[in-house]
């Protein structure tokens, strides 16, 4: 807030600094506890990044603005953001007019820019469930993450928690888990790590059912590898199972991360997953056929796809099944999968 003071009906959260404005909250009306219509939206940032530069001031190269007001229209119950919400970590190189007066840095000014300013109508059309992104790890921009949309209180002597424990979102018929994948390395395995995923991945036993696992690093998610074929896998997660499966009170898997749409049935008992990283960031070529893909010895994708584009999807209840229907960054239904019976089914 730019006051002084937070208004009666509110209380502070945390204190203005040289780079924020005083934060204030108030306890709000729990999401619809029968949330039927669930919008999913992620990675949703303008890059700029030493010599990757997107021309944020267009809003078709950029359409995180657009996007939200087409999704906002389409009168969601709740919304899931599946983490990465500011990528304006470089200046603007000079004499580029893509991007000219941009913000930079993790402050107010930009996550003003990168977020709360285009989510607007979004923020104000439901409750959302803030999922922490890689980029909201203590070497980016954390510190801001958890100050302005941290699940717990901000402790400024503290500033930046490199793991939040995972925690239940309680709806009526519905478990949602959210666990914070932000330091889970891709390609790489620190030992230090893998133990609390180990036992957080074990803790899943004990969820209600169904329960739906949110996260912003997929476990077991394709990009496009060698000779065009897709590869994948979080190094980090797949070490922590050990080759166990995600425990059955999981049904589905909701994640970011790879910027592109992504519906995976896997092999075994694993949940399916679905991946929205394709809100605004630049997007990644992914093959349309990810049934090549394998992870390790153990698990392989055995149906999935990906569609190209900018875009979000609304999963709405019908009777024991979820229609899930995908939009571009217009609000142009584009396709439906169907998620039931514990498998995502996209025809055509």
């Amino acid at each position: 807030m730019d006051g002084a003071a937070c208004p009666a009906s509110m209380q502070q959260r945390v204190v203005a600094s040289a780079d924020f404005p005083l934060v204030c909250a108030a306890s709000a009306a729990a999401p619809k506890l029968d949330a039927e219509r669930i919008l999913v939206l992620g990675d949703t940032g303008c890059r700029i990044k030493d010599t990757l530069v997107q021309p944020c001031n267009d809003p078709v190269a950029w359409p995180f603005a657009s996007l939200a007001a087409a999704a906002a229209r389409l009168r969601p119950d709740l919304v899931i953001h599946v983490g990465d919400y500011l990528y304006r970590e470089s200046p603007c190189p000079a004499g580029n007019t893509g991007c000219a007066g941009t913000p930079w840095g993790n402050n107010w000014a930009t996550w003003k820019a990168d977020f709360f300013d285009p989510a607007a109508p979004l923020l104000a059309a439901a409750p959302w469930v803030i999922v922490r992104g890689n980029h909201e790890d203590c070497y980016r921009s954390g510190p801001g993450f958890l100050r302005l949309l941290g699940p717990v209180a901000y402790d400024p002597n503290a500033p930046c928690t490199d793991h939040l424990a995972p925690y239940d979102i309680a709806l009526d018929a519905l478990n949602l888990v959210v666990m914070d994948t932000a330091n889970a390395q891709d390609t790489s395995v620190d030992p230090s790590v893998t133990p609390v995923y180990q036992s957080e991945f074990a803790s899943l036993a004990n969820e209600k059912s169904p329960s739906w696992l949110l996260m912003h690093r997929p476990i077991w998610g394709a990009l496009t590898g060698p000779l065009g074929l897709p590869v994948g896998g979080n190094q980090t997660m797949i070490a922590a199972l050990g080759g166990q499966s995600i425990p059955k009170p999981i049904d589905l898997m909701l994640a970011g991360h790879i910027h592109v749409f992504e519906a995976l049935n896997y092999n075994g008992m694993e949940p399916p997953a679905m991946l929205s990283g394709n809100g605004g960031d630049l997007l990644d070529a992914v093959p349309a056929n990810l049934k090549p893909t394998v992870f390790g010895t153990s698990v392989r994708v055995k149906e999935g796809l990906s569609v190209p584009g900018f875009g979000f999807f609304l999963m709405t209840k019908v009777r024991e099944a979820w229609n899930v229907d995908l939009y571009d960054s217009t609000g142009t239904f584009t396709r439906r999968c169907i998620f039931a019976g514990g498998r995502i089914d996209c025809p055509n």
